[in-house]
């Protein structure tokens, strides 16, 4: 989770209190915080300076300075490497289908890149030699995240490596077949609310010694910190206020691709022959079934049936 979405899930916690108002502050001003004394904040948000270091403190940082440096640093890093388009809402009442094209375009490659950036290949190396070792490989996440991984199952069966999907009720009972020869994959956006799925089965895996691979969003949080390896997801959007998940869902179907390549690679050719294999069977069942259909419509012709 950025830091900007963690001054978001603060705001947010807080009603009429004076967190709220220093974290709308923020939020506002962005990367021109910095240019406003502690005073004056305080003056604007009608706090005090004691209040913004105890907002700041809130975060993990030692003081209102601290936290000061790393959010416009936070906040200029992305001024700098994205266009204007906001991933929020990437397009407005009154575009075009044209300018929704572009648009969508451009957020798409963008949320492709910068996940690109945020990717250590070591890492990736990594991930994929547990993946060639593990029995077995399960995927937990709530929708639309566990949807996003059907293909990364399918693709994974083509090369004769099956991968277990949790379903609604039964994640819990997938987590305590696993074990310490086994690895599991979590997908966490906010990778903090430990009463739902993913992040509920993070002491049973640990207890069972479960190898676990976290997809999660950039910056500190709870999954990371008890992840094996972590693999960051492009994280510019709000928690709440968006018209989709188009960024993120993107991204983290990016790194699905990439984890399936790099555990492709470990072994090609014979991935690439099990690949071939699998799609001449697929292709002759698909060719068997549509001979199947022309004999039965030929059939129905000749007891005078009419074709469409």
């Amino acid at each position: 989770m950025t830091l900007q979405q963690r001054v978001e899930e603060l705001t947010m916690a807080y009603g009429n209190h004076s967190r709220k108002y220093i974290g709308e502050f923020i939020l506002r001003k962005k990367s021109r915080l910095n240019e406003y004394s502690i005073q004056q904040i305080a003056d604007e948000t009608y706090t005090s300076k004691a209040a913004l270091v105890r907002f700041a403190k809130s975060l993990g940082f030692g003081g209102w300075r601290e936290f000061v440096k790393e959010f416009v640093a936070e906040q200029r890093y992305q001024e700098n490497h994205y266009s204007d388009i906001d991933p929020n809402f990437p397009f407005e009442e009154g575009d075009s289908t044209t300018d929704i094209i572009q648009k969508m375009c451009s957020l798409q490659v963008e949320s492709i890149l910068d996940t690109a950036d945020l990717l250590s290949a070591h890492t990736i190396d990594q991930i994929a030699k547990l993946l060639q070792r593990s029995h077995r490989i399960a995927v937990f996440g709530m929708n639309p995240n566990i949807l996003l991984c059907e293909l990364f199952r399918r693709r994974m069966m083509t090369i004769q490596k099956p991968v277990d999907l949790s379903l609604l009720g039964d994640s819990g009972l997938l987590a305590s077949s696993l074990t310490k020869d086994d690895c599991a994959i979590l997908i966490s956006y906010s990778g903090n609310t430990e009463v739902r799925e993913p992040m509920n089965l993070v002491s049973l895996l640990k207890a069972q010694h479960v190898p676990m691979i976290a997809i999660t969003s950039s910056g500190d949080n709870k999954l990371r910190r008890h992840a094996d390896y972590t693999l960051s997801i492009s994280s510019r959007e709000k928690l709440y206020s968006k018209i989709s998940t188009f960024a993120t869902e993107k991204s983290i179907q990016f790194i699905l691709d990439i984890i399936f390549s790099a555990y492709f690679s470990l072994s090609y050719q014979e991935h690439l022959k099990s690949k071939i294999k699998t799609g001449r069977i697929l292709e002759h069942s698909r060719i068997a079934t549509n001979q199947e259909l022309c004999e039965t419509a030929l059939e129905e012709n000749k007891e005078g049936e009419i074709l469409p």
